[in-house]
């Protein structure tokens, strides 16, 4: 029976998905091998009749350059209970290749713990994706998708920023991020907004939305007395994944929640939430600004993929055979900043507890500081001008809210 390999895509979409696809079939076609996507990632490859694309070259090459992904995606999570072998005895399968994060790398690494306890040979190499740019890779070398996906959201930005120069208004944007603000940080400093936040600011306080938006009017107010009307202020949605569910709870937004009793976030925009409390605040205090909102959330995920990823994918994807023909299993292809391919293993990544801890933006690095600092916000010097506006300009010093020295 001819060997094949197999593909399966797991979690969210990312710009170079196909990419990654494309190589594969065309690098493993060349070698004889018959080359197998499964749609819906894991629950397809543990169904019973799983839905397939068998891939030629011609197949492969219409999608190197596509966004999204030709193979259906899933976040479907297996228990030990529901791996089987039927569909790598039937089809011979010698190598499972998974596109995905921490999660589908770690279903996997379960999968082929079992198929060794069948007796089956079955190599497992590992793709990592995702445009929030959180997984630990070495040499804080950036996941594929993130820069086609902040490379989309800079040309969302600079169009919504034309807007707030052209009409007058400011505008509250969020980005996507989970728990990280890679993503907001590279959109908002690329773009020139007057602010930024991003959950690892707050690494001397507690998260909560009243500084959020005392950060926000802080900006809008040091502008004012600038001499600017306009602006765009971007927060990452990773803010809510440090927050207390009791501040989310308290903060009079109607959310729906799961069965564990947790609001899901993933339901409603984050920008309106921002632009709603701000608005109240803003008329609290007396102040007259326009403000909108504008959500940067699935926009990003399934645009084609800019020659930075589209190179990338492209060695990842080479990088596997590679790898597959060195005999290594059970690890991430990794690409460091040289272009060298190299095993890395989810033991390296986990803490004690089994978790891989996400890659958060270097807050004390030159490149951070540098671009904080260079954003606008009230400082001590300009309480005499904001008390125009501002009874406690204070409480409104970015440093102080942040409780930065």
């Amino acid at each position: 029976m001819k060997k094949s390999i197999a593909i399966i895509c797991g979690g969210g979409p990312a710009p170079g998905i196909n990419t990654v696809i494309s190589t594969l079939a065309k690098t493993f076609l060349k070698d004889g091998y018959e080359v197998i996507g499964v749609h819906e990632g894991f629950k397809g490859l543990l169904s019973e009749n799983p839905s397939l694309k068998y891939f030629n070259f011609h197949k492969a090459d219409r999608i190197f350059s596509r966004g999204g992904s030709t193979l259906i995606m899933s976040r479907f999570k297996p228990k030990d209970t529901d791996f089987n072998d039927s569909f790598f005895k039937k089809n011979n399968v010698k190598l499972l290749v998974t596109i995905g994060g921490d999660d589908t790398a770690s279903t996997a690494s379960r999968l082929t713990k079992y198929l060794v306890d069948k007796k089956l040979d079955v190599t497992h190499i590992h793709v990592p994706k995702t445009i929030d740019n959180d997984l630990p890779l070495p040499d804080r070398n950036p996941t594929f998708g993130f820069h086609t996906a902040k490379d989309e959201g800079v040309r969302i930005g600079n169009t919504v920023y034309e807007d707030a120069r052209t009409s007058e208004n400011w505008f509250v944007m969020s980005a996507m991020g989970r728990s990280a603000g890679h993503l907001a940080f590279g959109i908002a400093s690329a773009c020139h907004f007057p602010m930024m936040i991003i959950p690892e600011m707050f690494n001397n306080t507690t998260i909560t939305f009243d500084k959020i938006i005392n950060i926000i009017i802080s900006s809008i107010i040091k502008s004012k007395i600038s001499g600017v009307k306009y602006g765009v202020a971007l927060v990452s949605e990773g803010v809510f994944h440090f927050m207390a569910d009791q501040e989310i709870n308290n903060s009079g937004i109607n959310f729906t929640y799961d069965e564990h009793g947790h609001p899901e976030l993933g339901n409603v925009s984050k920008s309106h939430i921002f632009n709603y409390l701000l608005q109240l605040k803003l008329k609290e205090l007396g102040l007259d600004i326009k403000t909108r909102p504008v959500e940067i959330g699935y926009e990003l995920r399934c645009c084609n993929p800019i020659a930075f990823d589209l190179t990338l994918c492209t060695l990842l994807g080479i990088g596997v055979k590679k790898l597959f023909d060195q005999g290594i299993t059970g690890c991430i292809v990794s690409a460091n900043s040289r272009g060298d391919i190299t095993p890395l293993y989810l033991k390296d990544f986990e803490d004690e507890n089994g978790k891989v801890q996400p890659r958060l933006v270097d807050i004390n690095s030159d490149m951070a500081q540098l671009f904080i600092n260079n954003l606008t916000y009230i400082k001590e010097k300009d309480y005499k001008k904001a008390a125009k506006y501002l009874a406690n300009p204070e409480e409104y010093d970015f440093k102080k809210i942040l409780n930065w020295d």
